[in-house]
């Protein structure tokens, strides 16, 4: 499937500082092929090269995208020939795969140091332009973790300190301790909570956020359709927005969000990633991918913008679909 590419490309700075970053990010995690299927590594790095290609120039992974890191080293590869400077590279760290193939949290600051290093070598850099704490360790106190980032950004070896997944006191415990550039939290039209408290503490602060699942897995993507089943191996089936009748309340949504891309001559994920990048607040929009036409797809949600009467029309469906079922998990 191809999918026409040329829009102009939306930069914004990392809080306050002077790293620019396009609005729609590439998030790395479907290519390191733990939760989703038919991915392999010639796609994946077909799909990188032509996220660059697209203009986005944002690029977010983490030490534990993959057992052996895979997402890290594909990104590598991919960048072979490119120019360190056109690239935004952002990593986490504090997650990673146990012997028993399970997720294992351990921010203590000897792992994240180590994390570090080996993430860097991973991906070929000297230096990550963000390293995020993926998330607080309940074991470890959140202004440990950060001081443990302040140092690698005094090593050189992180340019900008993030957080993710960070309730905000979590968040202003680590900012009192360690400056942000940024936070990562999960945001969408159907999970809005982060408004009320944690983007307004932001804004306020020059700190920028970053929002996954903008699309919800592929939920907004507008890519189901009636009657289509997920395969048996895709860790989806276990999200409530997945399921029984929350399913079917969100297949109407998208269906009324249709309408709406058909008349703005748009694709659904378009008009869903736009509405996104364009809420107070959000600074990029990290949209993942495991083939070049899905990331070629959601870049053409930079470079323009709703109508108010189309806001208008978005606002009035998210309101008739009303509270969604959430489960957070760690991406």
């Amino acid at each position: 499937m191809t999918i026409e590419c040329n829009w102009p490309v939306d930069l914004r700075p990392l809080g306050r500082s002077g790293v620019l970053v396009s609005t729609v990010a590439f998030g790395a995690w479907p290519i390191a092929g733990v939760t989703t299927v038919d991915v392999n590594d010639e796609d994946s790095i077909a799909t990188i090269r032509a996220a660059l290609d697209a203009g986005v120039n944002f690029i977010d992974t983490a030490y534990c995208y993959g057992p052996r890191g895979e997402s890290e080293t594909l990104i590598r590869r991919a960048l072979a020939g490119r120019r360190r400077e056109d690239v935004v590279i952002a990593t986490k760290g504090g997650i990673h795969f146990g012997v028993d193939g399970k997720q294992q949290q351990d921010a203590r600051p000897e792992t994240l140091g180590r994390e570090c290093d080996e993430s860097l070598q991973r991906l070929g850099v000297e230096q990550a332009d963000l390293y995020y704490l993926h998330a607080p360790d309940p074991n470890v106190p959140v202004a440990e973790s950060a001081g443990a980032i302040g140092r690698l950004v005094e090593a050189g070896k992180v340019r900008l300190a993030g957080a993710s997944n960070c309730s905000l006191p979590q968040l202003e415990q680590f900012h009192r301790e360690c400056p942000l550039a940024a936070v990562q939290l999960p945001y969408n039209m159907l999970q809005r909570d982060i408004e009320r408290e944690t983007i307004p503490w932001c804004v306020e602060r020059d700190i920028a956020v970053t929002a996954y699942w903008p699309l919800m897995k592929g939920l907004l993507a507008g890519r189901m359709q009636d009657g289509a089943e997920l395969d048996a191996r895709d860790s989806r089936r276990n999200y409530p927005m997945y399921q029984g009748e929350e399913f079917e309340k969100n297949r109407a949504f998208v269906e009324q969000l249709r309408g709406i891309a058909a008349g703005v001559g748009r694709t659904v994920a378009q008009v869903v990633v736009n509405w996104t990048i364009h809420q107070r607040g959000i600074t990029a929009a990290l949209c993942g991918a495991k083939r070049p036409w899905q990331i070629e797809e959601t870049a053409g949600a930079m470079g323009w913008e709703l109508s108010d009467g189309e806001l208008a029309a978005v606002s009035a469906a998210i309101e008739a679909r009303g509270p969604a079922a959430a489960k957070r998990l760690f991406s």
